[in-house]
């Protein structure tokens, strides 16, 4: 398992704007292929802003890679250059392989 994750610290007058377009935008994540889950998570508040963490998990991070290069990833983020920003500073990306994995008994 891979997960991807970007972080952004969002102005409180911004939040609203932010989370709708995440909320409203065309995904086509589930037709690549590894893909597993996809999450936008909303944290803390803090100093007037809002920190927001997007995150995607993967079957293998070679997966992961192989969608940053696809048709599917640019489409998916022709807009973030073309919209007001939202965000403070660049989004902070991390990336994580997982090395172990507790789950619920089926």
């Amino acid at each position: 398992m891979y997960l991807a994750m970007n972080r952004f610290t969002v102005p409180l007058e911004n939040a609203a704007e932010f989370e709708e377009l995440w909320l409203s935008r065309d995904s086509k994540l589930h037709e690549n292929p590894g893909f597993v889950e996809f999450h936008m998570l909303k944290g803390p508040e803090e100093d007037g802003a809002i920190l927001y963490a997007s995150h995607t998990i993967w079957e293998t991070e070679e997966h992961f890679r192989a969608w940053t290069r696809s048709d599917s990833f640019r489409a998916a983020h022709a807009r973030a250059g073309g919209s007001r920003k939202l965000h403070s500073g660049a989004p902070r990306f991390e990336g994580f392989a997982a090395i172990q994995k507790i789950a619920m008994p089926a």
